[in-house]
């Protein structure tokens, strides 16, 4: 999965902001395929991922639940702010398994 960090501390943004920027970022660099669907996230803040309870099964794993899961259904695209502290995963609308 193709990973683009974005390391905006400096700007403050909220979980809602960064989806926002994250939504755009994805819409943008998947264009080609037909846009994006975001398929999971984790918000360090809030200790909080979506889907929920994909990590539960994954607890001494290397690789987080919530990027499990993408990785598993065509994700593509992980949008990482700060280091973890919000991280988006999306994979192209024309996506076929």
């Amino acid at each position: 999965m193709q990973t683009l960090n974005l390391n905006a501390d400096e700007l403050g943004l909220t979980f809602d902001q960064s989806l926002k920027l994250a939504n755009a970022a994805a819409e943008h660099l998947l264009d080609k395929q037909g846009g994006a669907m975001l398929l999971s996230f984790y918000d360090r803040d809030r200790n909080l991922e979506s889907p929920h309870g994909v990590s539960e099964c994954h607890f001494q794993c290397a690789i987080p639940g919530w990027q499990d899961y993408a990785e598993n259904r065509g994700g593509e695209l992980m949008v990482n702010f700060e280091k973890g502290r919000f991280v988006f995963c999306y994979r192209p609308l024309d996506f076929e398994p």
